[in-house]
């Protein structure tokens, strides 16, 4: 699949990709390579992993990562219930020593977590590993070794290898700073806010129904708040939920009613100190710029 038809199939779905995501995405597929995504939070990241799984036709595996992840909850565990249960039938049954011990650490009693599930699939899924940067440095030290053989070690059961080899997408928010080494295994695109005729795009595609008029004043409004210097930008599902507000109180011209405007930007504004930065007059001038 060329990069264009990449470019294509995910605008099919519903994600408008810039070229030089689609090349990425192109690459990573092609080279079997993980993408590392980086950008604010909101631009669409999750999404590309998301929209990319429906293209391939294949399942999405997601890891959320966070401060303190561990092995544990990323790659694998035993299920410590059902194995005390065994132990416990087993003795009863005059069952002792080793038998019972490979019998407890076999793969009946093994909890696939998201990375060796996303490896011991038959048809190859696409990993989502969100915001990699939330996670501590020793872990993604850890995943480097993953991502490098496609191969995790079980010390009860050996070394259980890739049935496929997944398509890793990587995201980041710029919560710390990336390892040199990770960002080396990695192909790498920036994502960025859309530009007008993106968002606008976006926008028609997720709300067919919507008038032009409101469309271009939503896109034109939302992309001139976000020059507002605010604590959190609002992202592309902000203005999605926005034009729905919209949309639902009947409102056909964002200068026609400047209290149902104003009460539409819970959607937009997610701080106390945005939404006081936002005053009705600062709003009615973003919107009349946007008109």
């Amino acid at each position: 699949m060329s990069f264009s038809a990449v470019q294509t199939a995910m605008a099919e779905a519903g994600y408008m990709a810039s070229d030089d995501l689609a090349v990425t995405l192109h690459l990573a597929i092609s080279l079997q390579r993980p993408i590392l995504l980086e950008g604010a939070a909101g631009v669409g990241k999750t999404e590309v992993a998301r929209v990319l799984a429906t293209v391939q036709k294949t399942q999405l595996i997601r890891l959320q990562c966070y401060e303190g992840l561990d092995a544990a909850q990323a790659i694998y565990e035993w299920n410590y219930q059902r194995q005390l249960l065994a132990i416990r039938s087993s003795a009863e049954a005059g069952e002792t020593g080793s038998t019972v011990e490979k019998r407890i650490f076999s793969e009946e009693f093994l909890l696939e977590r998201p990375l060796l599930a996303a490896i011991r699939q038959p048809q190859a899924p696409v990993l989502l590993i969100d915001e990699i940067d939330r996670a501590d440095e020793e872990f993604e030290a850890y995943l480097l070794e993953i991502l490098a053989d496609f191969q995790i070690t079980v010390p009860e059961l050996g070394t259980l290898k890739a049935v496929s080899k997944p398509i890793v997408v990587l995201t980041a928010n710029g919560t710390r700073d990336l390892s040199d080494a990770l960002r080396r295994r990695c192909l790498y695109t920036y994502v960025d806010y859309p530009d007008r005729e993106t968002e606008l795009a976006i926008l028609n595609s997720r709300c067919p129904n919507i008038e032009a008029k409101l469309a271009e004043q939503i896109i034109g409004f939302v992309q001139k708040l976000r020059a507002e210097d605010l604590e959190k930008n609002p992202g592309i599902a902000e203005t999605l939920d926005f034009a729905a507000a919209l949309m639902g109180l009947g409102i056909a011209d964002l200068t026609a009613n400047p209290a149902a405007l104003q009460a539409s930007l819970t959607t937009l504004l997610k701080t106390q100190s945005d939404q006081a930065h936002i005053t009705r007059e600062v709003a009615q001038r973003l919107a009349g710029r946007a008109a």
